[in-house]
């Protein structure tokens, strides 16, 4: 860990455990180091990336205009396999949110990664693959992409594969646009006014 947290400190990237994928994670509010991880995977730059974080204090201080049920939604489901996608505040660089009006959010409960982002958060975390491809699950895969490039690789055995469900809370409707470890049926029996719009 103080090896990893070194790399990070000086603005390198890792390839880090979460409970559904391995990512790729270095400090947000870094340019050159979030310049290095698009390139790592070779990610077009106009896609957006999101800010892994440690707490709702955290998602408060990167966001605005949150629902107000966004503590039943922490309580309920984070850290864990959510991605909650906000409003984003003058705080975020364009270089994560690539100038949207939105940016995401991750929490990860693998403990390791999560005391990383406590300490050097926010983090870019996206999964550590190279852009197109499927998303990094065996350590195998992530050494054949990124052995020789990236020097702080932490493997784990016990990751699910699945992403994480991507919900979006930047409209009047929350929006789920990728479907994963967590089922929109889970999320509405655990905050009833939740409104859905389910048009594609």
């Amino acid at each position: 860990m103080d090896e990893l947290a070194r790399i990070l400190a000086k603005g390198g990237a890792l390839v880090l455990p979460t409970e559904t994928v391995y990512g790729l994670f270095a400090q947000a509010l870094d340019q050159a180091a979030v310049e290095h991880v698009y390139q790592l995977k070779s990610r077009p730059r106009d896609k957006a990336l999101n800010l892994n974080v440690a707490s709702l204090a955290d998602i408060l201080a990167f966001s605005q205009n949150q629902p107000d049920y966004l503590s039943q939604l922490y309580d309920a489901f984070l850290p864990g396999p959510l991605t909650i996608i906000l409003e984003a505040n003058e705080r975020v660089p364009a270089w994560v949110n690539s100038g949207m009006k939105t940016v995401g959010f991750r929490i990860p409960s693998h403990p390791q990664t999560l005391e990383l982002i406590r300490q050097f958060g926010p983090l870019i975390g996206p999964s550590a693959n190279i852009s197109g491809q499927a998303s990094g699950i065996s350590y195998d895969q992530i050494m054949a992409d990124f052995g020789g490039k990236v020097i702080g690789i932490k493997d784990d055995a016990f990751l699910t594969g699945q992403d994480s469900t991507i919900l979006d809370l930047s409209g009047d409707q929350a929006r789920i646009l990728r479907q994963g470890a967590i089922s929109k049926e889970e999320l509405q029996a655990a905050i009833p006014q939740l409104v859905f719009d389910d048009r594609k």
